[in-house]
């Protein structure tokens, strides 16, 4: 029916069973997300000294830090299994809106003009991977998680402190689509 090599699952199938992750979790008495596994992989490596780290994380249990696991495997599965070229759908306005913020390339997943190691060394490749990545880590700290926990579960669980958060990734996400990218793109034009 939905075979792995005939490209990413429909929205009707991937949605759902999404969706069904959320009562499931909650039988199990456990939140949804990523956030959560990097500060364990953390507190397991990094010495006790560092207060963020400084808890017991074997007593908590292994099964997002797995979780974290599977979802870069299957995403490496993913991108060695399905066919090759343009498997993501970008609609035609927003190319057009970012080629008229001076991105030519639409391949993959993100723009290599800005998300390549060559890109890296420029001013919107530093700002986007370096500052972005930070800020999101950091905004994932301070929010508690990340947006897929909150979202997905917070939510589900009629958590208010969730459905802030999730206002706040919005905003955030519009003011960088809509105010700091034309900026920081200014001089790929």
């Amino acid at each position: 029916m939905f075979g792995v090599s005939e490209g990413p699952w429909p929205w009707y199938v991937a949605g759902p069973l999404i969706g069904l992750m959320v009562p499931l979790m909650i039988l199990l008495k456990r939140r949804f997300g990523i956030s959560t596994s990097l500060q364990r992989v953390c507190a397991a490596a990094v010495p006790k000294s560092a207060s963020l780290f400084d808890y017991d994380w074997r007593s908590i249990g292994g099964w997002n830090v797995t979780f974290a696991l599977g979802v870069a495997l299957g995403g490496t599965l993913a991108a060695l299994a399905l066919p090759a070229g343009d498997v993501v759908a970008i609609a035609a306005a927003t190319r057009e809106a970012l080629t008229g913020l001076g991105l030519s390339d639409m391949r993959g997943l993100a723009p290599a003009q800005i998300f390549s190691w060559q890109a890296l060394g420029t001013w919107p490749g530093f700002m986007s991977m370096v500052v972005g990545g930070f800020l999101v880590g950091f905004g994932a700290r301070v929010a508690g998680g990340c947006t897929s926990g909150h979202a997905i579960s917070g939510i589900a669980e009629l958590r208010a402190a969730s459905v802030v958060t999730v206002v706040g990734f919005f905003i955030g996400g519009l003011t960088i689509t809509y105010l700091a990218l034309p900026a920081l793109l200014a001089g790929l034009q």
